[in-house]
């Protein structure tokens, strides 16, 4: 092993998946996974013990209900740490806010294998920071949407959110509303948008502030689970 080696850790709850990434990762000569993480506070926390050089993180893991926060503590255990988010999930709030957090890259996973490395191999060394970005249509970041009228949620978004307040999961909000779970989903990606919001937690939040929703003691919002 030698010392220009990048050592990556590599967070998907997906097993095949994430093995599968390792296994593409380690025929280049240059790269060495060090570690392999199923959810968000595994990653985290091998981030902090293992000091690796790039992570690799999924958005839709368990424990991962803030990406934002948990970048965010990823970066404040070690400020120099490449983040690359590589997720089905590029939904242009979401890209915006992580980057500016200081991810080094969002990738959809539809990204090719080049793309990757490359984006692994970016470096620093001229001082300027460098950001890989290579999403579907439409997952561009862009600037929040502006005047009141962004904020308006439908009747049945807000019954949606208002049961994600009340510690619902997706499946459980769709049984009790009486429709599916993916339909759930996409009423909250509606939401999201509408809000500019990165997560239940940060949508139920806002919700709260701008009096959508009535705010509830001891509130618990849990994974999309």
């Amino acid at each position: 092993m030698t010392e220009d080696r990048i050592r990556i850790l590599v967070a998907d709850d997906h097993t095949l998946l994430r093995e599968a990434l390792c296994d593409l990762l380690g025929v280049e000569p240059d790269f060495e996974v060090v570690a392999q993480a199923g959810d968000a506070e595994a990653a985290v926390r091998l981030a902090e013990r293992l000091r690796p050089d790039v992570a690799l993180l999924d958005v839709q893991m368990p424990h991962n209900e803030d990406p934002v926060a948990t970048v965010r503590r990823m970066l404040q255990n070690k400020p120099d740490l490449r983040i690359i988010i590589v997720s089905m999930d590029d939904h242009p709030v979401l890209v915006r806010q992580l980057l500016e957090l200081g991810v080094r890259g969002y990738l959809h996973k539809s990204a090719s294998r080049e793309t990757l490395a490359a984006a692994i191999r970016e470096r620093v060394d001229t001082g300027r920071r460098v950001v890989t970005v290579s999403v579907l249509p439409g997952g561009l970041p862009a600037p929040s949407p502006g005047g009141a009228g962004s904020h308006r949620l439908s009747e049945r978004e807000v019954e949606v959110l208002a049961l994600v307040a009340g510690a619902l999961s997706n499946r459980q909000v769709g049984a009790r509303l009486g429709i599916t779970e993916g339909t759930v989903k996409r009423h909250l990606r509606k939401i999201f948008d509408k809000l500019d919001a990165v997560s239940r937690l940060d949508a139920v939040n806002k919700a709260v502030a701008l009096a959508l929703i009535r705010p509830q003691s001891d509130r618990r919002v849990p994974m999309a689970s």
